[in-house]
């Protein structure tokens, strides 16, 4: 994250990670949380608020809040190839500055941690705009209604109501909802190995013995590198798919293990291929029984500049 602004340091050392932790939220972008800072901190100097004896940083967020929803609405009207997916930001340990989590908890429904794993901002993509920053606002900031009304400019009344719809849209999410805890991290991290195991060789029944029946499988290639282009859902159909990716991508991955979005993660490093991405990022979601529910894999050039090089 890089928030330099010539006149604005002040503004940038006390609020700039988090209202990036808020902006990349609520676009899933690492690139549009760095533009919405530096538009935010951009109007607080030349228009700056007009009642100066009162706290700062609702007004930064009531700003910083409506830009993210209209650069969400902006992204959301243009044609997309395959599914989207949030873009990963690599984090350390249980409190990570480099995603807005400061070492304290709030009351919110959703932990700061929570708020950034890849299922919670993919189930984010089921809300409109204004639903995702009402959620992101109440449930994780742990802002009241009344807050959240004036950070919109909505009525009260219209927000618990767009409030009550939001939290009916993440109801599967909900319902197939685990928390994150050091054995989930140390359990995930060990499916992620048996995966790798198991694509390396391109071991189909080693596969399929690790995947949960209903599993389902997103690639994000921005149409950039060849990637699914819809969600590929059950085990037979993902394990099909693994394998025949491992075998088009052959030998000679190196790959590193590391901490993206709050878990365990894969950066992949392979020889340049024709439609091939030499680079990607790949996370597993594990149930209770360790089984593996979900895949998400990030391949987008653009959406990989939080994540480091295999070194």
């Amino acid at each position: 994250m890089t928030v330099v602004m010539a006149d604005g340091d002040g503004l940038a050392r006390e609020h700039g990670r988090y209202l990036w932790g808020l902006c990349y939220r609520l676009t899933g972008s690492a690139a549009d949380a760095d533009d919405l800072v530096q538009e935010t901190f951009l109007r607080a100097i030349e228009r700056p608020p007009v009642r100066t004896e009162e706290p700062v940083r609702p007004w930064l967020t009531r700003v910083a809040v409506n830009l993210g929803i209209d650069r969400l609405r902006a992204r959301r009207r243009r044609a997309y190839d395959g599914p989207w997916l949030p873009s990963p930001v690599e984090t350390e340990g249980d409190f990570a500055p480099e995603i807005g989590i400061e070492p304290v908890e709030t009351e919110g429904r959703y932990d700061l941690l929570e708020s950034v794993s890849m299922a919670f901002l993919v189930a984010l993509e089921a809300l409109t705009p204004r639903q995702r920053a009402i959620v992101l606002l109440c449930d994780v900031f742990d802002w009241s209604v009344k807050e959240a009304a004036d950070a919109l400019g909505m009525t009260e009344a219209a927000v618990k109501t767009m409030h009550h719809r939001a939290r009916r849209a993440l109801a599967a999410y909900e319902s197939s909802r685990t928390r994150r805890t050091p054995e989930l991290v140390e359990k995930t991290r060990a499916a992620l190995g048996r995966f790798l195991l198991a694509l390396g060789s391109a071991d189909g029944k080693a596969l399929e013995s690790i995947l949960d029946a209903e599993v389902r499988h997103l690639s994000d290639g921005g149409g950039e590198f060849f990637a699914a282009r819809l969600p590929i859902l059950g085990r037979d159909r993902v394990g099909r798919l693994l394998v025949g990716l491992a075998k088009r991508r052959g030998a000679g991955a190196q790959f590193a293990l590391r901490m993206v979005n709050g878990m365990p993660a894969v950066v992949l490093e392979h020889a340049p291929a024709r439609k091939i991405a030499p680079r990607s990022v790949l996370q597993c979601e594990i149930g209770e029984d360790g089984a593996i529910r979900a895949i998400y894999w990030v391949l987008a050039t653009k959406k990989l500049t939080a994540v480091g090089p295999v070194i």
